[in-house]
């Protein structure tokens, strides 16, 4: 059997997709999400969900050791999970900056820490972090996303450092936009409105999250001794 492989914030998305092109694979699957109905509905072979908050530590580390128990040591973590609460620092209420640390930031780092012992025990394993393009850029609303999305950025480059010296990867992919629900988070209709507006300059339709699957998948199919360590994508007509 294939290598144990766990997606965050597989329910829809990006993690969906992800989850999907893993499974075709062949690798058993732990997929977390808030939704395990939603995961449950993939109907994925050799694959156990879990309902986990990836704030929680305790949950997300419970989760992870379950799986294990089933399908072995993780093998690639994929820190999926994220939410984008779009709003202007002024304005934006404070528990919309608390829920992306939480979410973003937080579950992330919860993520790396519930596997890379192992990993770094082992001497091999992968972990990529879903970043963004606003991981680098400012976009107008996105201040408290994007420093979730720095935050990451930063994040993966120094545990990558770390890392390195026990053969484990850390990488990043930093997404463009894409025809995912993440905008649906945002509470101001002004600024969805802006958002799909700002699409027609990209024919209308943002990149199909399958491209970011399969751009997951072509870092980890890397050899071990390989580290993309960082892959930006994003629409052609994307301007910036």
């Amino acid at each position: 059997m294939k290598k144990l492989i766990v997606i965050t914030g597989a329910g829809s998305g990006f993690g969906k997709e992800i989850a999907r092109t893993f499974s075709e694979i062949g690798h058993p699957l732990l997929l977390i999400g808030r939704n395990k109905e939603a995961l449950d509905q993939l109907g994925l072979a050799n694959t156990m969900t879990r309902s986990v908050d990836v704030g929680n530590q305790s949950a997300f580390n419970e989760a992870i050791l379950a799986a294990e128990s089933v399908y072995d040591d993780v093998d690639l973590l994929i820190n999926n999970a994220g939410q984008m609460l779009l709003g202007d620092v002024g304005n934006q209420a404070a528990t919309e900056w608390e829920r992306m640390i939480n979410v973003n930031l937080i579950g992330t780092l919860n993520g790396i820490q519930a596997v890379l012992a192992g990993m770094t025990d082992r001497k091999s394993g992968t972990i990529i972090n879903v970043s963004s393009i606003a991981g680098f850029k400012a976009f107008e609303n996105h201040a408290a996303y994007c420093a979730t999305k720095f935050g990451v950025h930063g994040l993966t480059e120094t545990v990558r450092l770390e890392a390195s010296k026990n053969n484990v990867r850390v990488l990043l992919i930093s997404p463009g936009a894409a025809e995912t629900p993440l905008l649906s988070h945002t509470t101001r209709d002004d600024i969805k409105d802006g958002y799909h507006a700002w699409k027609q300059t990209m024919g209308g339709t943002a990149m199909d999250p399958k491209a970011v699957a399969n751009a997951v998948a072509f870092m980890y199919a890397m050899p071990q001794e390989v580290s993309i360590r960082e892959l930006v994508i994003a629409s052609t007509m994307q301007d910036n």
